[in-house]
């Protein structure tokens, strides 16, 4: 650019050539090109080229330390720095951590998908004066972006079985599927799911499913939520006592949250909501909430629980009954099929009996005895030989 300024103020090739040191040639070449040519940088080789592919695979691979590389690297011919390596080990870790964060956007069609988390809230003072753990129940639905929230004092598989059927009532509907992290009120091991919650799922026919592990950002939708509701309703706001809470949180969604332009589908939710095609709420009864624990029939006919004994048909002896804890009272299931129910003891240490278990246990114990062979006993006597029959008479001769 300067030659061809100086060009311009009319200065002749051979003043240019003085000027810059260049020869007439290049100057004429120059002044021929339309736009400046891009200056290339002349690649250099290092001395770590040829170990280059070794290195990426043993540091993928273990992660190991620039200075037991090197010493590996040595044995190979490697000659140069320490610096070097550790300059080119860096760039690989960026790499990793740029690939960790990459997070494929996709969108789900209307009623396929819900998204679901629990997140800390903070820690504060009740009425009492003893100290609470606030939560925050986020729940999505995907296609609309429409969100449910609600706020607990604990995360137990009971508390998100009921934030859940609040956030059906609240949606109108429930989707076919809902995503979930590893939390342990979802699933308690890799393989295994935690069984009261998959037998609320199973009543609304919803599936699980989970992220993978280390990849919360598969969720992404519930998390930004989670974040949207700590910022823009939480923060800076004063709220009297948990019940009050969650009225401003309601009036939070209606009024704001699900009114907004959302910033990815450039719509409001409350009017993508219209369009999910979602299991109406009403299709089935609402699930009843109680506590379900699995128990062993013993051989008297009875399971234990909570510290009292309750009767079972006899024919469920030895198998594993789920225990219904609802509502004051304990109904005995086996899967769908209540076998038993009874009033909930009022104090431990009780046996609660239905009296025609007890007559059922009763009429197949006598018929068992009945049936019984008798057990030889250790010892034996002969009744095989012939015993001699005497008359009378002849213990009277002996006598006289």
């Amino acid at each position: 650019m300067d030659i061809k300024l100086l060009h311009k103020e009319g200065n002749s090739i051979s003043a240019i050539a003085r000027q810059t040191g260049l020869s007439r040639k290049t100057i004429r070449k120059i002044l021929k090109e339309q736009i400046p040519k891009e200056f290339k940088k002349v690649k250099r080789k290092s001395k770590l080229d040829p170990y280059k592919e070794y290195i990426k695979e043993r540091y993928e691979e273990s992660a190991i330390s620039a200075i037991r590389i090197k010493q590996e690297i040595e044995t190979m011919g490697y000659e140069g720095s320490i610096e070097i390596l550790r300059r080119y080990i860096a760039k690989l870790a960026n790499n990793q951590i740029n690939t960790k964060k990459m997070t494929v956007r996709f969108e789900t069609p209307p009623g396929e998908q819900g998204q679901a988390d629990w997140a800390y809230g903070g820690r504060f003072r009740d009425e009492e004066g003893k100290v609470v753990n606030i939560y925050i129940f986020v729940m999505v639905l995907s296609y609309s972006r429409y969100m449910y929230v609600e706020f607990t004092t604990n995360m137990k598989v009971e508390q998100l079985i009921e934030s859940h059927i609040n956030a059906f009532e609240y949606f109108g509907g429930w989707p076919e599927s809902i995503l979930y992290d590893n939390m342990k009120q979802v699933k308690i091991s890799l393989e295994e799911y935690n069984p009261l919650f998959l037998d609320f799922v199973n009543y609304y026919g919803v599936l699980i499913k989970t992220h993978r592990i280390r990849r919360p950002r598969t969720k992404g939708k519930v998390e930004r939520m989670v974040d949207y509701v700590k910022d823009n309703f939480l923060k800076g706001r004063v709220f009297e006592g948990l019940e009050g809470l969650n009225h401003q949180a309601r009036l939070w969604l209606d009024n704001t949250a699900n009114i907004r332009i959302h910033s990815t589908t450039q719509a409001r939710p409350i009017d993508l909501w219209t369009k999910e095609n979602l299991t109406k709420v009403g299709t089935i009864k609402p699930y009843q909430l109680s506590i379900k624990e699995n128990r062993k029939v013993t051989s008297e006919g009875f399971v234990h629980y909570q510290g009292n004994r309750y009767s079972v048909p006899p024919n469920y002896v030895g198998k594993v009954v789920i225990v219904e804890d609802s509502q004051h009272k304990i109904k005995v299931r086996v899967e769908n099929l209540i076998v038993a129910e009874h009033k909930k003891a009022e104090r431990k240490g009780l046996y609660i009996a239905d009296k025609r278990h007890i007559d059922e246990m009763w009429q197949i114990t006598i018929g068992e005895s009945k049936d019984r062979t008798i057990k030889p006993p250790s010892w034996q006597i002969r009744f095989e030989q012939t015993v001699e029959q005497r008359n009378l008479s002849v213990y009277e001769e002996v006598g006289k």
